[in-house]
């Protein structure tokens, strides 16, 4: 039977969908262990309903929540007549729903009256995955049994009890097993209280109420997003984005979109981008389905709740054997930073023309460093992912882009922590952290600043380096006339004096302790004509010292 349900209902259920993903959220930072979770917050939750389709989102990291349904699917389809209340499923396999195997999925059933409603999910990236380097960004990878554990869907738990067997395989695997086996139980404890809290709601309001009130949720994102589409000119657009390169001496590596914009639907088609490469930048398929519906989500009213109805009016269509969707057994761990952002680039740049004031300007690239080595204080090996030095944000016919705030693919969801945290935890000490001036993009609207950062590492033995990104050759995008924003310089300087530049794909670099890393950040893309920008925000650029970037327009 169906039931009416009026607006005032369903709008307090929404909140609360939303409210308990963002207790998800809280409960994780407080709970893990890694630095890379509970200071830089890289994970995400997501509540899907019994067939896998995304019902809330708290405002984690984009790339990641797109591709949950995938997973939450995989688990469906592969354990179909074999799930029941107290499993805990458990997979990273990219090919497998995962987008790459760093980020860990755990997903845990809802039921109510002995069937499965929805599905709480939490999906966080972990300091170390095994593998044949540390951190799991090996840029020496040609196939993804070199990357790390790879974990089809699985079960952890059973009806309530761990399969302490399974657990043990898993912790033996990795570098850190005390970090893994804490971020592990915190991604369980936080998808277990997702089930408690719908639990509850179910309890004060009824399943055919809540069930009402998501069916009509669903179909008025949908509605909302057509409405948005609706204004977008009709056509067929066409863009392109490239990649530095893929480690292995191939430049441009290019990402084509076709962009079919038909009253209130849109298609977007990437089936022209190159072959994929032997290198970690492919994609996985579910990775770059979760890009494109990021991308999509940008260009919306930021009012529209972002569920499985949103992206009713949304195709995509893609060629196995693509960068953006490689065959089985490619590398692909970069992915969720890039290509995912020239997926974004491509698609944004095709589908300018069409909303010229919601094509924002590209936002800076990801360059991430990794180092391995030995805190000479308690003699205890550390794994540190650098997330400090952010890149600026791409400005848009709203304003400015922000300072620092990172690459378009997290939106400002990454975070770089507490600098005296980092210090106190790790044997590092930041000599430098600041904007950079002269790095974001001109336009009228002027891109945000990228960083700069001086790292000495204090460690009494030598280290390890590996490095994983882009943006050196092709920095972010200017938008309507503004100017890209300035590239990536990333140097290390040894105790001796000699610099070394860093490449953007890097693995097993011997980095001598007492070594500076010395870290300029990109800065993002300019929208609009530079010639337009006020007197009055060219006087503020120069009272906070942050010139723009006057390179290519």
């Amino acid at each position: 039977m169906t039931i009416s349900i009026d607006p005032i209902t369903t709008s307090v259920i929404q909140h609360r969908l939303t409210g308990i993903v963002e207790e998800m959220g809280e409960a994780m930072l407080r709970t893990s262990y890694s630095q890379i979770l509970n200071s830089s917050r890289d994970f995400s939750m997501a509540l899907c309903g019994a067939d896998g389709g995304l019902l809330a989102q708290a405002e984690h990291i984009p790339v990641h929540v797109g591709a949950m349904t995938w997973a939450a699917k995989e688990v469906i389809e592969y354990f179909e007549g074999n799930i029941f209340p107290g499993d805990v499923f458990l997979l990273n396999d990219p090919y497998f729903g995962g987008s790459h195997l760093p980020d860990v999925t755990v997903i845990v059933p809802v039921f109510v009256d002995g069937n499965c409603l929805f599905w709480t999910l939490n999906r966080a990236h972990h300091s170390d995955i095994g593998g044949a380097t540390h951190g799991a960004y090996n840029a020496a990878a040609t196939e993804i049994w070199q990357e790390g554990l790879r974990i089809p869907p699985i079960k952890l738990y059973v009806k309530g009890v761990r399969r302490d067997d399974l657990h043990r395989m898993l912790s033996v695997n990795v570098r850190h097993p005390r970090d893994f086996e804490g971020d592990l139980a915190a991604q369980t404890g936080s998808a277990k209280l997702g089930e408690k809290r719908l639990g509850e709601l179910i309890l004060e309001s009824g399943t055919e109420t809540v069930s009402a009130a998501m069916a009509r949720i669903l179909d008025a994102a949908e509605a909302q997003a057509r409405a948005v589409i609706k204004t977008w000119t009709d056509g067929v657009y066409y863009g392109t984005a490239l990649l530095d390169d893929d480690g292995r001496g191939n430049e441009d590596i290019a990402i084509r979109t076709t962009v079919t914009i038909d009253g209130d639907s849109i298609e977007v088609d990437l089936s022209d981008s190159d072959p994929q490469v032997e290198s970690f930048i492919n994609s996985s398929f579910a990775n770059t389905q979760s890009a494109v519906v990021m991308t999509y989500a940008f260009l919306l009213d930021p009012g529209i709740a972002q569920n499985a109805g949103t992206i009713r009016p949304l195709t995509v269509k893609a060629k196995e054997g693509t960068v953006v969707w490689a065959k089985p057994g490619a590398p692909v761990t970069l992915c969720t930073s890039h290509c995912s952002q020239e997926i974004i680039e491509a698609i944004v740049d095709a589908i300018a023309p069409a909303c010229p004031e919601r094509a924002m300007a590209g936002w800076g690239k990801r360059f991430r460093i990794a180092i391995k080595g030995e805190d000479p204080r308690n003699g205890a090996p550390f794994i540190w992912h650098m997330f400090h030095a952010r890149p600026g944000a791409g400005a848009s016919s709203g304003g400015d882009g922000w300072h620092g705030s990172g690459e378009w693919h997290s939106a400002g969801g990454l975070k770089f922590g507490s600098v005296e945290v980092a210090e106190a935890r790790f044997p590092l000490f930041f000599e430098h952290h600041e904007y950079r001036p002269g790095s974001g993009g001109d336009g009228q609207y002027g891109g945000g600043a990228g960083c700069e950062l001086l790292l000495r590492l204090e460690t009494a033995s030598d280290c390890k380096v590996n490095t994983a990104g882009e943006g050196v050759r092709h920095a972010a995008a200017g938008r309507q006339g503004g100017r890209d924003g300035a590239p990536h310089d990333y140097r290390v300087r040894a105790p001796g004096g000699d610099i070394r530049v860093l490449k953007t794909k890097e693995e097993g670099v011997d980095v001598q302790a007492g070594t500076v890393f010395e870290v300029l950040s990109g800065g993002g893309g300019g929208w609009g004509d530079p010639a337009q920008r006020t007197l009055k925000a060219r006087a503020v650029d120069e009272r906070e010292g942050l010139p723009p970037y006057l390179g290519k327009a």
